[in-house]
């Protein structure tokens, strides 16, 4: 794809070449024209490494955070609600450190190296996390062996020091998180040329096969790598884990020869607080009504497109107001970039504010997921588990293996027989559009939270009728006689949610974000998995201490035998709050326009076609 001609607009001003423009694979000439230094894509040659590393490294990391609700309860001895506050905050912390990866990616270190520290902090977490579970000195010991602690089943707590290396674990595992999860999908894409057809379409493919392996990766290791920690040994269990991890590594370096490195551009953001300084500058300034006599420059890289004039946020526009000759050189470019700022930069702000609102309506949405790690593994704990009377027992833990499953079934059948029929439908190449099936995805995370409390309530209701007709107590009989494959049906809407809403959210912030902001956007997803894991936190401290009696028998709804509280309330909660959150997300789909939308000369975007307006 031949790019436009540098500058135009208001004073016709060009951009002479920057350091900016040719590492992103040319140099572009004052006239505009493309230099002849090329960056050699390798594209598919190159995704073997790519792939590879990403499979080894979600085959290690999501079978042990699947199992961790268990490791926490069963060897370090902690309750069921410290360790599902802690999880919550430990998953939190982990997403909300890809913010810090992105912008150590983008300020700083490039893709490239971030990926490459990320895998290497991993590798150390996940050996010191390996050592807790194998050296005695690092775990409490078994509850049997407590002794003196009064008799059988009494346990004996975790130290500080032993909590203080599991924490050095997990502190690892979360750096090497936040290097990894906002850099390796942008990082795949950088190694295709953007500006030729064949790369565009394998810019697609990728995404297709990074979801592909991502899906293989999280069903091998719930179900393999969780049967080993839970049924054989722990220190065995995460030992692979460390082994895949480290193959991942191997992978990720042996491909350095092949790969195409994007050199961080600075800040993302300058622009960004550039616009705002300079709008409030010029706040007495009058804008123009329809932003032909703003100032405009093309960006100097030209893998960033050209956005069109829109008309939200108009505040704004007044950094654009040039309000005499006097504020731009012989070149064009404003002499003080924070009182004068260009029409892009502009609107490059107001697409991250469009943003904003829709993000925030995903973090509410997500609650419901932040459960399946917690409460729907002890839920599987206190439900029949075999298959099939006196059958194989399936670990808890690998329930979590549902969504994907679901997920994985779907996509195809979604792509091949949905989008089509839609397409005809609707007359969208893409069938409908990444805010429709945003929605559709909150709307199923409603469904499943309901079916959920449906699931819940008859788990228990079969726990006391057991437990009258055999004359036990709750506490001594705490597995229900329903079977745990009772929460498939509620996993399989939480994994077409899944389908729906955060591979569409992925694909959102990808193109909606300026192209210079890819890394940023990629850690979007993730900051708001992680303000979604403190909200879960937060609600489950909160229900526990709202609803917890005073010492007369009534434990609330989150009480540590399931059988004695009321956890399909939970459900209920999270189900309205998400509704009333689904209401808010169709005001905010309405009111969003796409980046570059509105009619333009010249103005497509990055992978040559047009967005739609609707929602």
């Amino acid at each position: 794809m031949t790019p436009p001609p540098s500058g135009s607009g208001a004073g016709g001003d060009v951009e002479a070449p920057t350091a900016d423009a040719i590492h992103y694979g040319r140099s572009v000439s004052a006239a505009g024209n493309t230099g002849p230094e090329e960056l050699r894509y390798r594209g598919w040659k190159a995704m073997p490494f790519v792939i590879g590393n990403e499979t080894f490294e979600k085959l290690g990391s999501i079978g042990t955070a699947a199992n961790l609700m268990v490791y926490l309860t069963s060897v370090f001895h902690m309750t069921n609600i410290k360790a599902a506050v802690a999880l919550n905050v430990f998953s939190g912390t982990t997403n909300l450190a890809t913010v810090a990866g992105a912008f150590a990616s983008d300020i700083y270190l490039g893709r490239y190296a971030t990926v490459g520290i990320g895998c290497i902090a991993t590798l150390i977490g996940m050996i010191i996390l390996t050592l807790t579970a194998g050296v005695p000195a690092l775990h409490p010991p078994p509850c049997d062996d407590a002794g003196g602690g009064g008799g059988e089943g009494k346990c004996v707590g975790a130290t500080r020091g032993q909590f203080a290396v599991l924490g050095l674990a997990f502190t690892f595992i979360v750096a090497g998180a936040g290097g990894i999860r906002p850099c390796s999908l942008p990082f795949g894409a950088d190694q295709f040329d953007p500006r030729t057809e064949s790369g565009r379409r394998g810019i697609n493919s990728f995404f297709n096969w990074y979801y592909f392996t991502l899906t293989i990766a999280v069903c091998v290791s719930s179900t393999a790598i969780i049967y080993v920690q839970s049924n054989v040994s722990w220190w065995v269990g995460f030992a692979i884990p460390a082994a895949l991890i480290l193959a991942s590594c191997a992978l990720f370096f042996a491909g350095a020869g092949l790969y195409v490195r994007v050199r961080p551009e600075g800040s993302p953001f300058a622009g960004v607080v550039r616009v705002a300084v300079a709008a409030i500058r010029k706040r007495r300034v009058t804008a123009p009504s329809d932003g032909e006599s703003l100032f405009r420059t093309r960006h100097a890289t030209g893998l960033v497109s050209r956005l069109p004039y829109t008309d939200q946020f108009r505040f704004l526009d007044k950094a654009a107001v040039m309000v005499a000759k006097s504020e731009v050189d012989a070149n064009g470019r404003p002499k003080n970039p924070w009182r004068l700022c260009s029409l892009q930069q502009v609107e490059e702000t107001k697409c991250i504010l469009r943003i904003l609102p829709v993000w925030l309506t995903c973090i509410v949405y997500y609650v419901s997921f932040a459960q399946t790690n917690t409460y729907v593994i002890l839920q599987a704990t206190q439900s029949d588990r075999h298959l099939g009377r006196g059958g194989f027992e399936v670990p808890p833990g690998s329930f979590t293996v549902f969504p994907m499953l679901a997920l994985t079934v779907w996509i195809p059948f979604y792509d091949r027989i949905i989008v089509p029929w839609a397409r005809r439908l609707t007359g969208r190449e893409e069938g409908i559009t990444l805010l429709q099936r945003m929605g559709i995805g909150m709307a199923l995370s409603v469904l499943a939270m309901l079916i959920s409390a449906m699931a819940e309530e008859r788990r228990r209701e079969l726990a006391v009728i057991h437990e009258a007709a055999t004359g036990g107590s709750l506490s001594n009989s705490r597995v229900s006689p329903q079977s745990a494959f009772w929460l498939v049906p509620q996993l399989a809407a939480l994994g077409l949610s899944e389908a729906f809403n955060q591979v569409s959210q992925t694909e959102f912030y990808y193109k909606q974000f300026p192209e210079n902001m890819r890394s940023v956007a990629g850690s979007l997803l993730f900051s708001g998995l992680a303000l979604s894991s403190y909200l879960s936190g937060l609600m489950v401290a909160a229900v526990e201490r709202a609803t917890r009696g005073d010492g007369d028998g009534d434990d609330g709804w989150l009480a540590e035998d399931l059988n004695r509280g009321r956890l399909d309330c939970l459900y209920i909660l999270i189900a309205a709050i998400g509704a009333a959150n689904f209401l808010a997300f169709l005001a905010c789909a309405k009111w969003y326009r796409y980046k570059g939308s509105d009619d333009d000369d010249d103005d497509h975007g990055q992978d040559g076609e047009r967005i739609s307006t609707a929602a």
